[in-house]
């Protein structure tokens, strides 16, 4: 049977807080009150019983051969218990799906058997393993626009480079006339913002006024699946002191920083500023891809260490020399800098290679792999943990910066002031 929207809603918001909110479900029974406790399993000739066994098996096997740290039969026997004399009868009897008991068992045991340490691993429903998949990858299935209605039509204020509409002409500044034939004046900003958000592969004509051209162009576009940009110039006062922003980390991060990088690399001697503040992350490769422009090509870059495997190593991609940037670099953080964005804020202060300014990151420099199940379900796990290439270990604490800074609304200008001093020094 399925499971309804908002179950799927309840249960990514269970799994991704580690939430055990069924109090009388005392999931963490001592290991003298299991083994006083025989497992009783009376429900074996039960189909969909069985099938919620077969399940958790599956999900331990991917925890037990992947999970960066170490699982038990052990443990896994005593979930079993609490499932078979609390779990089960209390949702069984509640009148949940046979996908919401699944899904949500699974969940509970993912959170029983990961290290009290690790607040990322997780259990997802499908919904919310699509949802989680597309924001952590920075994907998106759209037209690619943002505007604001305006008594004239739906006036563009950004649009996404990849998007298909972007690619056949439509830019900022122009101005939406008709939506599929509707004239977009006849709707609210919500109801437009919708009508941009087609499933994925339907077309749809756009009809707009071309502020380049002054003349009106109809087009026909596809909602499709693209990469989001990620970095962004950000204007700084201080002459040839040049901001970039990077959002979060993806597969294009690096074609992104390439476009801006060719524009700073043609000026005089400039200083750059990378603002990594309230970036999640992203893969690990991506970050590994712009150190290119800053770092050595072909040194080692960062290594992560699996469970029971030998290490695995990230050197520096080896780019054109006219491309490496050897100004000075501050890059900028805070306690949301997370994940990829701190492995290279870290790896680039380690080197000497920039100077870090803001607030201890996020402290979650490890290495996260996403395994998906038939039914469109999705087990997270951390796999890995981050070190340098001496050895030494990411630390939980994050990365201290090198100038420990409250952000007020002025450490870009702060950041710009201290390279522009330092230029001046040198």
């Amino acid at each position: 049977m399925p499971c309804c929207k908002k179950e799927y809603r309840l249960l990514l918001f269970f799994s991704f807080l580690g939430l055990l909110l069924i109090s009388s479900i005392p999931l963490c029974l001592a290991r003298e009150d299991y083994l006083k406790n025989s497992i009783n399993t009376p429900l074996q000739d039960n189909a969909d019983y069985q099938s919620y066994l077969d399940f958790f098996e599956e999900v331990y096997k991917y925890m037990d051969d992947n999970y960066y740290h170490e699982v038990t039969r052990d443990d896994y026997q005593r979930f079993i218990h609490v499932f078979n004399t609390k779990i089960y009868p209390q949702l069984q009897n509640s009148g949940k799906t046979i996908n919401y008991i699944k899904w949500r068992s699974t969940a509970y045991l993912v959170d029983f058997l990961k290290s009290q340490d690790d607040i990322f691993s997780a259990f997802f429903p499908p919904l919310a393993a699509k949802d989680y998949e597309e924001e952590v990858l920075g994907k998106r299935i759209d037209l690619g626009i943002e505007g604001i209605l305006s008594k004239e039509g739906f006036r563009i204020t950004r649009m996404e480079p990849r998007s298909d509409a972007f690619l056949k002409g439509l830019n900022e500044k122009d101005i939406l006339l008709t939506i599929a034939g509707k004239n977009v004046t006849a709707f609210t900003q919500e109801e437009i913002v919708e009508m941009l958000v087609p499933l994925e592969g339907e077309k749809v004509v756009l009809n707009y006024y071309d502020e380049t051209e002054q003349a009106k162009i109809t087009i026909e576009v596809e909602s499709v699946e693209y990469f989001k940009q990620t970095v962004f110039m950000i204007p700084v006062e201080e002459p040839n002191v040049f901001c970039l922003q990077i959002q979060r980390f993806n597969r294009k991060t690096s074609e992104d920083m390439t476009r801006f990088m060719n524009y700073i690399l043609r000026q005089d001697n400039p200083g750059l500023i990378i603002d990594l503040r309230g970036n999640p992350g992203g893969p690990p490769l991506a970050a590994r891809e712009i150190s290119a422009f800053f770092l050595p090509p072909l040194e080692e870059f960062v290594y992560f260490q699996r469970k029971n495997k030998p290490k695995a190593v990230l050197d520096v991609p080896k780019i054109p020399e006219p491309y490496h940037f050897k100004g000075d670099i501050v890059i900028l953080v805070n306690k949301e800098s997370g994940s990829a964005s701190e492995l290279f804020a870290g790896i680039l202060q380690g080197r000497g290679r920039a100077v870090v300014m803001g607030s201890n990151t996020a402290g979650q420099v490890f290495l996260k792999s996403m395994f998906p199940f038939e039914d469109e379900s999705m087990l997270l796990l951390v796999t890995a943990r981050g070190f340098h290439p001496d050895g030494t270990v990411f630390s939980y604490e994050g990365v201290v910066p090198d100038e420990k800074k409250e952000d007020d609304g002025s450490l870009i200008n702060f950041a710009a002031s201290y390279l522009a001093e330092k230029r001046i020094s040198n």
